[in-house]
């Protein structure tokens, strides 16, 4: 097993052993443009099956796809200057529309036509989204107005990392127009909990559900709500985001309309989104030493079964074969048929059996000629830590896949789970404290978590954090703020429970 592991271990270097991962189990890879990925077969087939979940929940919320340019023009984001401020180091920006040869080196090309006005490459829609809306409302009876894209964005990454930080990644956004705050408000509040249902239910990682703090909300937002989870080293990874515009990007777009009693009002805002980051949250929630660990729930494959061939009996072997692939796909996990490959590709079968292994295939089962004499099928377990082969009877066995897939689908949630309930720190009281545990090595995956105390929002908090390379995750919704606490960082009378933690 050791020579089928990936190197280094989770221990020995937790962002080295997600890139061998992503690697290994063909999900993605940097390539061709600096920052930019290509996102592989099987690690595209796990989006989609995301996407298609997602895109369900979202167009039962009342949200109706669409489709906007992906360029921008510069003037759109200069009337909302809190935006283009938050997101002006990481833009992409095209100057000119075409390419012509160079005067200097007929073998070259230049940029030539230059335009009149540059055009920003989406690094999100919120302004030119607004420039539709503004066309679409005139009155009360066109709100609320809500569409959802899925598409590509690009952010100019300086430091990239497949799936986590990269140049273009792709993502939903939602964007919402309301008559009321109450009901903008609603809405934002409303998507959160449908991104929380989806990280646990789907994807089976819990998550932390709360407010982001002044300082981290989203460029020209009034509030910000995310999901934060916990991945295997200790770190949060911000999954999801739902934010509250208030009327700034309505008054920037001119967004208005005619109210019940026939005033002109500015609509008030929403947007929100998930991305292809899912993807990584997913690996560094549920991978092992081995690689990938798919909840059944995303795997394009929840069972593969691989043919023993030996040259004795192989035509028999291939029928039993493709007869227990067919009987398995007739089996239902989550009121949908399993989704079972036969896998007749010609390579040896202890190979195929590593490579979806190593892929996280659920289930993966093997017939060869001594399991034909003993009518059994041989079954690996993606969630036995020893990966060892249990035989079951053949006449068992179809009976038994939806049940497995069910156990393994709740077993990775609950490891998750206990995983974010043992390493949040809930009983750290004072500033050393807090430095001691958050001045562990950062590639000491055993020593970092999460630490949820009571903060007083005091502005000499924000030197501490920097100090330490930790940020205030969220302000969680289950507050458990105790009367007269202090602050963990500054002493002064706590205003809320913080959940602080290291985060990519």
């Amino acid at each position: 097993m050791a020579s089928k592991g990936i190197s280094p271990t989770r221990e020995e270097d937790f962002p080295a052993w997600f890139q061998s991962v992503v690697r290994e189990a063909e999900v993605a890879e940097l390539a061709h443009v600096r920052g930019s990925m290509v996102i592989r077969p099987w690690g595209y087939a796990i989006w989609e099956l995301m996407q298609a979940e997602l895109d369900r929940e979202i167009k039962a919320s009342g949200a109706q796809n669409a489709y906007f340019p992906l360029f921008i023009p510069l003037s759109y984001f200069e009337a909302e200057a809190k935006h283009v401020e938050g997101f002006a180091k990481e833009m992409a920006v095209v100057t000119h529309h075409r390419l012509e040869e160079d005067p200097a080196d007929p073998e070259k090309l230049r940029p030539g036509g230059e335009l009149a006005e540059p055009l920003i490459v989406r690094p999100t829609s919120e302004t030119i989204i607004g420039k539709s809306f503004a066309k679409w409302i005139n009155s009360y009876r066109d709100l609320p107005l809500m569409v959802n894209q899925w598409a590509n964005v690009v952010r100019w990454e300086m430091r990239p990392r497949v799936l986590l930080r990269t140049t273009e990644f792709l993502w939903q956004e939602g964007h919402t127009a309301h008559a009321s705050e109450k009901e903008a408000r609603r809405e934002t509040e409303q998507m959160l909990e449908v991104y929380r249902r989806f990280a646990e239910s789907f994807l089976a990682m819990p998550v932390i559900t709360g407010e982001k703090p002044e300082e981290e909300r989203f460029p020209g937002a009034v509030m910000s709500l995310s999901i934060e989870a916990m991945m295997q080293d200790g770190k949060a990874l911000q999954a999801g985001t739902s934010h509250y515009l208030g009327q700034s990007f309505a008054e920037a777009a001119e967004i208005d309309f005619l109210d019940r009693d026939g005033e002109r009002q500015l609509v008030h805002t929403s947007s929100w989104g998930v991305s292809t980051r899912l993807l990584g949250a997913l690996i560094m929630s549920n991978g092992d030493d081995v690689g990938l660990r798919l909840p059944p729930t995303v795997a394009p494959q929840q069972v593969v079964v691989i043919p023993v061939m030996r040259g004795k009996d192989d035509e028999a072997v291939r029928a039993e074969v493709e007869g227990l692939a067919a009987e398995l796909r007739e089996q239902s996990f989550e009121g949908k048929p399993v989704r079972v490959l036969a896998d007749f590709r010609d390579r040896d079968a202890p190979a195929k059996r590593w490579e979806w292994t190593r892929k996280g295939v659920p289930l993966v089962l093997e017939v060869g000629p001594r399991d034909l004499e003993k009518e059994a099928v041989a079954v690996r377990r993606r969630d036995d830590e020893e990966l060892g082969m249990e035989s079951v009877p053949r006449g068992e066995i179809g009976a038994r896949v939806g049940t497995m897939l069910e156990q393994m689908q709740v077993g990775y949630f609950d490891l998750a789970a206990e995983r974010l309930a043992s390493r949040t720190a809930r009983d750290i009281e004072s500033l050393d404290e807090f430095r001691q545990w958050f001045s562990a090595d950062d590639e000491d995956a055993a020593a970092s978590g999460f630490v949820r105390a009571p903060w007083s929002e005091a502005a000499e908090s924000a030197a501490i954090l920097e100090d330490l390379r930790v940020s205030v995750r969220c302000i969680p919704f289950d507050q458990q703020l105790a009367p007269g606490s202090a602050c963990v960082l500054t002493g002064k009378p706590a205003a809320v429970e913080a959940v602080f933690g290291k985060a990519y």
